[in-house]
């Protein structure tokens, strides 16, 4: 059967099935519960029933679903994989679906020995995108319309960009860090001229953004870090005036224990990191350099909580950059069987809940 036009390709995940065949990434307990099932020859057809706690996007859904098309099954006598995915009867919600607690987002029916042991794949697989597309969401939320960045891939190990970038995509961030993160829908990853090239050209911003923006400049939005000398005033206006045109924007990124010397007027009272008060200095300053259609990026401790607070102060921002903080939290997904041969057999309290919003996977 093909797979659902609607739904990612199960070849875009790129999974280890024989490895997931295999229950290598699975509990144990999934694992010999499949093996003694197969070898008591018991084979009772269930519904699976998953769903999640929280108000949140679904994410990783259709991931879970590919895991079940390419590793549900058994090995047969000879050997060889019977695949049982033909044998399956799966009903879920779409990427990035608004859900409530306890909101079924999908079921799957069949022999429960063919699955058993892909439960901890594919709960997993759901949970940490839809923890990412939530976060998203909230900061895009907060933004007001304003671009987001999804710049956590420094924080996090780098098998979990591919998955993370699309959830992030879907929930609406305009751009990421890495070309993996993109790579679900066929973007690309982008960025700003970093501290590390800077310090390569021996502490020279407007060298390093040049050469940057020559190499560059005719494939990406060319945005410039202009904290290296903790004076962001200053160099924004350096490397826009030598820029001219070639500059996209810039990006503030002071530490959280520095004060910028742009606010050095302040005294013991001036705000440290990036700040509200900051932003409209730098605004000020490109624009009585004449240098009005410079964007200005910030980024450094961004989560929700303090981009609805540059909002609410109208901060000149034109995009915020979001790093560690969209990979925090939980979004556990549970799966219960809750019927077997057609009876109920829900554990107390984890009763079937038919979800009329479900579509049946093809």
């Amino acid at each position: 059967m093909a797979p659902d036009p609607l739904r990612l390709d199960p070849a875009t995940f790129q999974l280890p099935v024989g490895r997931m065949r295999a229950g290598y990434y699975s509990d144990a307990y999934f694992n010999s519960t499949k093996e003694l099932l197969e070898a008591e020859d018991r084979h009772p057809r269930v519904k699976m029933q998953v769903f999640q706690k929280l108000d949140t996007l679904l994410g990783g859904v259709d991931e879970a679903i590919a895991v079940l098309r390419v590793a549900a099954g058994h090995v047969g006598d000879d050997s060889i994989w019977v695949p049982a995915w033909d044998d399956l009867t799966v009903h879920a919600l779409h990427e990035g679906d608004v859900v409530a607690p306890f909101e079924t987002v999908m079921t799957i029916e069949g022999d429960y020995a063919q699955f058993a042991h892909l439960e901890t794949v594919y709960l997993g697989s759901m949970a940490r995108r839809s923890l990412i597309m939530r976060n998203v969401r909230d900061v895009v939320s907060a933004a007001r319309g304003k671009e987001i960045l999804f710049f956590p891939a420094r924080h996090d190990h780098w098998l979990v960009q591919t998955g993370d970038g699309w959830a992030a995509h879907i929930a609406g961030a305009i751009g990421v860090s890495t070309d993996a993160q993109a790579s679900w829908w066929g973007g690309r990853g982008v960025g700003t001229v970093p501290h590390a090239l800077i310090a390569a050209y021996d502490g020279d911003t407007v060298a390093a953004s040049r050469a940057f923006a020559h190499r560059y400049g005719d494939e990406i939005n060319v945005t410039v870090l202009v904290d290296f000398e903790n004076n962001s005033a200053r160099t924004a206006v350096e490397v826009a005036d030598a820029l001219g045109d070639e500059l996209w924007g810039v990006r503030l990124d002071t530490s959280e224990r520095l004060v910028d010397e742009t606010l050095g007027d302040l005294g013991k009272d001036a705000p440290r990191g990036v700040n509200v008060e900051l932003t409209r200095r730098v605004r000020q300053a490109l624009d009585d350099a004449g240098h009005q259609r410079v964007h200005i990026v910030v980024s450094g401790g961004f989560d929700a909580a303090k981009i609805r607070e540059f909002e609410a102060q109208e901060a000149p921002v034109d995009a915020y950059g979001v790093g560690s903080s969209l990979l925090r939290g939980q979004n556990d997904f549970t799966a219960d069987i809750v019927t077997v041969d057609g009876r109920p057999r829900a554990k107390v309290g984890r009763e079937e809940r038919p979800n009329p919003r479900l579509q049946l996977v093809t």
